[in-house]
């Protein structure tokens, strides 16, 4: 079990200084007060990095406490070879590894083991180059060279070069073939300098181009695939079985029996991977998946956030390692606006005209009376923070702490019932069942927010179990009353607002039937300018002005009704030598683990 030792005075005061030195820049400079030999790489310095993360807004004290303090249960040395079978939490079935059409956490969890990028960030906050053996920028920050290694295999036995790059790029800023394309909004261009060095041109100097756009697992858009396997196989084929540089290769995926992945012996690094085979087993269900780990049947958990029933038992289990860090993403209960009773056809009115509607009270209503505390007690056992916003604490400057006094959204039963009898629904009669969309594994939890808003509202509310993929397309298509569901991997305001809170976000209805509904969970002109506005903004203080108000315009007119921001917690048997340097939220890299 890990436990965290309190930080000495000298820890402290260096993280004080680390921060005093990142934040110490112009807002008005491109290049953030570096240099461009600073800014290129093969390898970023820490200091360079803090900086990016700094100039990007995302960095806080907690960054900084990677590794300070640590301890954890001594363990032998691990040797190279065997079998990992790990367990992937909360899920029926292994959807797309396709970089293109991945949504979710769990899948490019999988993918990062697959696949690869120019780019791939260490758990020392450290950028490295991945498929870039270095690369340069411009003084002004809009140029980037990147010259790749060569020699690099697919696994098919292609060589890897500077067309698979320009073929990623042209496929993945194509809307129609990938749901990440507005990542590349900032690039101008991209041109070969020849068959191993390419050339990306900026519209204007991103400081989190080379983790946002450029990172293998989170980033996606930019995630290396072969031309030669997506010209010779299907697009729900290479979902499967995606040919990637990765570490790994996937011999088996077969939708709802799990994924093998084994050794790729042609990596470009040979001192990895460690391990000879991974399998990955969906588990939907809390109690298996418990059983299953304390069995010794699967060694470590990825996929969904663990059931957090089970986190005090893995606590107490002294054969398992559990690691907690702060996870970056939110949880909402969404609320279908189309729903008779839950009806806005137009968001774009100032909030006093809203609020005179009905379907908006019976939002703000239920907004309102989620005890958020409550719920974080009985439902997470006390682990994770009340969210307002989809802008969560791991986003640092961004993060507006002041907003759970200030939403709308704001904790208030006698407000919300009065809102609810003002709708017609006085004490809840009249208001029919809501039925409530949530995952096997989400069940419990959900039970919760059920219960709260029974207590808080006499709401009647019917849980409906179905598997993540069934879920997600009844959410697609706007064919739900109520849904619990939410985001991971959320490292920059564009990971929580371009990619839920605008009219064209990827999630907002994608699936819809555009003649009956113009817009899908949310639409807000003011948010979506905003937001674009944010997106292309380097002043870091302009910016952060620009995330908070679209972020209070999301909370205050209710797109959904926030819950809270999760931890990040991975589970292993105390065999499966997990490297501090791979442990980085929100994903699962295996390339360097061992088992001992």
């Amino acid at each position: 079990m890990m436990k965290r030792k309190p930080l000495t005075v000298r820890q402290k005061a260096k993280i004080e200084a680390d921060l005093a030195d990142a934040y110490d820049f112009d807002p008005r400079d491109p290049m953030f007060g570096l240099s461009a030999a600073e800014m290129s790489g093969p390898k970023l310095k820490r200091r360079t990095v803090l900086r990016l993360m700094a100039a990007s807004g995302t960095l806080t004290a907690a960054h900084l406490m990677t590794g300070l303090g640590s301890v954890g249960t001594a363990r032998a040395d691990g040797h190279a070879g065997g079998t990992l079978t790990c367990g992937w939490s909360g899920v029926g079935e292994i959807q797309t590894l396709d970089p293109a059409q991945i949504n979710q956490v769990l899948q490019f969890q999988i993918s990062s083991n697959v696949l690869s990028g120019l780019m791939h960030i260490n758990a020392d906050l450290v950028a490295e180059g991945d498929l870039a053996e270095s690369w340069t920028v411009s003084d002004d920050g809009t140029e980037y060279t990147f010259k790749l290694h060569e020699g690099v295999k697919f696994h098919n036995g292609d060589t890897m070069d500077a067309d698979d790059v320009l073929f990623t790029y042209n496929r993945s800023k194509d809307p129609d073939q990938s749901i990440h394309a507005r990542v590349l909004n900032n690039v101008a261009s991209l041109e070969k300098v020849d068959a191993y060095t390419v050339r990306f041109k900026l519209k204007k100097a991103q400081a989190s181009f080379l983790t946002k756009a450029l990172e293998r697992s989170s980033g996606r858009a930019m995630t290396i695939v072969s031309r030669g396997a997506l010209n010779s196989m299907s697009p729900s084929d290479y979902g499967l079985k995606p040919v990637g540089t990765g570490p790994f290769r996937v011999t088996f995926h077969e939708l709802g029996q799990g994924v093998v992945l084994e050794r790729f012996d042609g990596y470009y690094d040979p001192e990895r991977p460690k391990l000879d085979k991974v399998i990955i087993k969906p588990i939907s269900a809390a109690e298996p998946l418990a059983a299953a780990m304390e069995a010794g049947d699967i060694q470590l958990i990825g996929g969904n956030p663990i059931a957090p029933e089970l986190i005090d038992r893995f606590l107490a289990n002294p054969d398992l390692v559990v690691d907690e860090k702060p996870g970056p993403g939110f949880q909402s209960l969404w609320m279908n606006p189309w729903h008779e009773h839950m009806k806005v056809t137009d968001f774009n009115k100032p909030l006093d005209e809203l609020m005179k509607e009905k379907g908006f009270k019976v939002r703000l209503a239920i907004a309102k009376a989620l005890d958020r505390n409550r719920y974080l007690k009985q439902a997470q056992f006390g682990r994770g923070t009340a969210a307002y916003g989809t802008i969560n604490p791991a986003m640092g400057y961004y993060y507006d702490e002041a907003l759970a006094e200030t939403s709308a959204q704001s904790f208030d039963v006698k407000e919300a019932q009065r809102l609810l009898a003002e709708a017609g629904y006085p004490n809840g009669e009249g208001l029919p069942t809501l039925k409530l969309i949530t995952t096997p594994s989400g069940r419990r939890e959900s039970q919760v927010v059920a219960s709260i808003l029974k207590r808080n509202l006499n709401i009647d509310i019917e849980l409906l179990t179905k598997e993540f993929s069934v879920g997600i397309e009844d959410f697609d298509t706007m064919n739900w009353d109520l849904r619990r569901a939410g985001s991971g991997g959320d490292y920059d305001p564009d990971d929580g607002l371009v990619d839920w809170m605008q009219s064209s976000s990827k999630f907002n209805g994608r699936k819809r039937d555009e003649s009956k509904y113009p817009f899908g969970y949310f639409s807000d002109t003011e948010a979506d300018a905003l937001i674009d506005e944010q997106s292309a903004t380097a002043d870091i203080e302009k910016r952060r002005e620009l995330v908070q108000k679209a972020n209070k315009i999301t909370s205050d007119k209710v797109a959904c009704a926030f819950l809270f921001h999760p931890s990040n917690i991975l589970v292993h048997h105390k065999s499966v030598n997990y490297p501090a340097i791979s442990r980085i939220p929100g994903l699962v890299d295996l390339d360097r683990v061992t088992l001992s």
